[in-house]
């Protein structure tokens, strides 16, 4: 009995005490860390390109005589687009003709001389000396006509540009000939094309994919192009990426062509290319508010055993609301929201789990809002049968 009454008001004290210590530690609201889903998507600009797209610039000088197609104009491979008038080449490649007529025909006494020196020689009229010149004179011969022939080639290859032909099958996208143009082959401006031609059966999407996806992107990948003009979106395909990043930007420069078949899409469109992605080792997500930002560097809370635990983080992506955390975090961490500056290692607290916020109920409908019950219509009343008088005084 007497130690009963000894130890029982000591422990009833030490209770109180710990009690009062509890009700000391400060509350904290945390919320557990969880990983981010495994697939994901990844939206990103861009504007769909011809899959194929040239300038068509003159070879030769002269004047336009004619042009064929205009824009919008569907061409085949091959085809005539314009013709240009060429004078001086028609004049330069007669000079060379009759030029080369002189040369083959000194070429050809060169060849005759040198046949009958030869001949004399073997009756030793004439020494091996002449004869050697002789034949000399025929090679030099020989070589002017050859000259002269590569002159007329070139110049009959110049005459042949005066046709404007197309490249490659397509649709003429531009126009920037008249007739009676002046063409000059020598003048550097880059705006003196005179067709556009593009391929746009298959059109080309370049997207540059950040650093932190890069990985994910794989080659014949499937990709929905999606545009604010059409309810449904398109099928791409990823072609090939360029293999290695943008020093500037970080990024991978990737092609993704899109089927058009139906010319539904034109080019120069903007787009937004959706890709599906699978992350083998998701990353870590936060909410912000969780981020503590000091002296060395960026903090979490975690608390274990009602003790709390700085830790340092490397983060990731800032997705608004949430935050990648990329090292420093473990799954099912117990993590504090909105810390203190007074936040330390060694902290005893009281812990609560944040509620997870539930979706707004829709309002209440007021009474005022219910629509009013319609009123009984007014019955007609009888009225009574006017008396004799009355009616003999009407």
């Amino acid at each position: 009995l007497f130690f009963l009454l000894g130890v029982w008001p000591r422990l009833h004290a030490g209770k109180a005490i710990a009690d009062v210590q509890k009700d000391m530690r400060p509350n904290v609201v945390v919320v557990p860390s969880q990983r981010a889903k495994a697939n994901m998507e990844l939206t990103l600009p861009g504007t769909l390109l011809p899959i194929q797209e040239a300038q068509i610039f003159a070879r030769t000088n002269g004047y336009v005589k004619r042009w064929l197609v205009d824009i919008g104009a569907t061409v085949k491979q091959g085809q005539l687009l314009a013709e240009i008038e060429t004078p001086e080449i028609d004049r330069e490649l007669k000079q060379a003709l009759a030029n080369q007529q002189q040369v083959k025909a000194n070429m050809e006494l060169a060849r005759s001389t040198a046949a009958r020196w030869k001949a004399v020689l073997k009756e030793n009229a004439v020494s091996p000396q002449e004869v050697d010149e002789k034949i000399s004179a025929l090679k030099a011969r020989q070589a002017d006509y050859a000259a002269s022939q590569a002159s007329v080639e070139r110049l009959i290859q110049m005459k042949a540009f005066q046709r404007v032909n197309a490249p490659f099958a397509g649709t003429i996208t531009g126009r920037n000939v008249e007739i009676g143009q002046l063409i000059s082959t020598g003048n550097p401006d880059p705006n003196r094309w005179m067709f556009k031609v593009a391929k746009m059966d298959t059109l080309k999407l370049y997207i540059s994919v950040p650093q932190s996806h890069m990985r994910m992107i794989k080659t014949d990948m499937p990709v929905n192009v999606l545009l604010k003009e059409f309810p449904l979106p398109f099928a791409g395909k990823v072609l090939r990426t360029a293999g290695a990043l943008d020093p500037q930007s970080k990024t991978l420069l990737t092609e993704i062509n899109v089927p058009n078949e139906n010319s539904e899409l034109a080019s120069g469109m903007f787009v937004q290319a959706k890709f599906a992605l699978n992350q083998t080792e998701p990353n870590i997500l936060l909410p912000s508010n969780t981020l503590m930002v000091r002296q060395d560097g960026p903090q979490v809370a975690v608390v274990a055993n009602n003790t709390v635990q700085m830790r340092k983080v490397k983060l990731g992506r800032d997705l608004g609301t949430q935050i990648e955390i990329l090292a420093g975090v473990d799954d099912r961490d117990m993590i504090v929201t909105n810390p203190t500056d007074a936040m330390r290692d060694g902290v005893n607290v009281n812990m609560k789990v944040a509620e997870p916020e539930k979706p707004a109920a829709p309002p209440a409908a007021k009474p005022e809002d219910k629509p009013a019950a319609p009123k009984p219509a007014d019955k007609p009343t009888a009225q009574a049968p006017a008396t004799v008088a009355e009616s003999k005084v009407k």
